[in-house]
């Protein structure tokens, strides 16, 4: 079977993790082609959307390199990727470039590890252009998009494609040792190369729909990884961007929801003779799960309808809750299927990285 590479795209950090065929992204369409009429007036989406367009540049001990950001505040708040300013996110200087040439210091806000998000802010005495808000909810595929960015250090670039696919759960390193997993992301065939990440993936109207993170590549005959765009890359949805960027404008971190469960995936041979498809049998339940009257020895075979098929599974719904969101569980007991809610409450780390 071959490879493919995912990489996270700044030329400061493009550590590629190698991963079979894309069997756990959880495909649900992919087109292969554009149609005549699948396209965006790409020179109008440029006009209204390049002034709300910088370019990123990172300095530390660790080296230099350069992303792309969008400008969400009018008071100077940029949105982009963790991994463009992670070099710079405990010494170093990062430096922002607008789309009309002007360079200007900022400084980190805040950041999120697990779905690859930063804010940074530059101090402006005048308002700046803030990119139109789209919504990844209601995405198509096939839709028309455009991405913009400053690939290689090319500021304002345009690219167009098409949403190929929606829901991908896709594997990212996040360093030497861990990764992370962008959760339902928007999979598009606008090119996208080192120096995009954290630029807009935007709809016809120039509204942003997604954060441009990670592509695949196909190793060479030696199994390094391939340095450009084969028409797969992965943006984070704009509604769960935009929720942890207010977040972490607010309160600097990102608390996420949970559960307080521990669990582990039930074995598929287990699960059948137990007559369900799947589940993670509950080893302790205290807090939120506990008040909601889950107790250990149990088998929760959904939340919300979304499969419990593995721990990955749980990770990947808390990401799109919030503390206080109400959560229906379905779960196994004594042979017996029963359905409870729980109220999901706050927890001051963040959701475990693998590796």
């Amino acid at each position: 079977m071959s490879k493919v590479s995912v990489k996270i795209w700044s030329i400061a950090a493009a550590i590629a993790l190698v991963v079979g065929g894309g069997a756990a992204w959880g495909v649900t369409a992919i087109v292969s082609a554009v149609t005549p009429d699948a396209v965006c007036n790409a020179q109008r989406v440029a006009d209204d959307v390049l002034p709300t367009v910088v370019t990123i540049d990172v300095s530390s001990a660790a080296g230099n390199g350069n992303g792309t950001g969008e400008i969400i505040r009018d008071t100077g708040y940029i949105l982009t990727n963790n991994h463009v300013i992670a070099a710079a996110a405990t010494s170093g200087s990062i430096t922002v470039t607008f789309s009309n040439g002007h360079t200007v210091p900022a400084t980190l806000v805040g950041r999120d590890i697990r779905n690859d998000i930063a804010v940074v802010k530059t101090d402006v005495d005048q308002k700046l252009p803030v990119i139109g808000q789209g919504d990844s909810e209601g995405l198509a595929v096939g839709q028309p998009v455009v991405a913009l960015g400053a690939p290689l250090g090319l500021s304002s670039t345009v690219t167009a494609g098409i949403v190929s696919a929606l829901g991908r759960n896709v594997p990212v390193p996040v360093d030497d040792t861990r990764t992370t997993v962008l959760s339902g992301a928007i999979q598009t065939n606008a090119a996208i190369n080192p120096g995009n990440s954290g630029g807009p993936l935007v709809d016809c109207a120039g509204r942003l729909i997604g954060v441009n993170t990670a592509i695949a590549t196909v190793p060479n005959e030696t199994g390094a990884n391939g340095g450009g765009s084969v028409g797969i890359g992965f943006a984070v949805p704009v509604d769960l961007a935009m929720r942890l960027a207010d977040e972490l404008i607010e309160h600097g971190t990102i608390a996420y929801p949970s559960l307080d469960v521990q669990v582990v995936p039930v074995p598929p041979s287990v699960a059948r003779a137990w007559g369900i498809p799947h589940g993670l049998f509950v080893q302790s339940a205290t807090g939120a799960a506990a008040d909601a009257g889950v107790k250990a020895g149990d088998v929760i075979v959904s939340i919300d309808g979304r499969a419990m098929d593995s721990t990955d599974a749980l990770a990947l719904l808390l990401i799109t809750k919030t503390a206080g969101d109400q959560v229906k569980i379905a779960l196994l007991r004594d042979g017996e299927q029963h359905t409870v809610s729980a109220t999901l409450t706050e927890t001051a780390s963040a959701v475990p990285l693998a590796g």
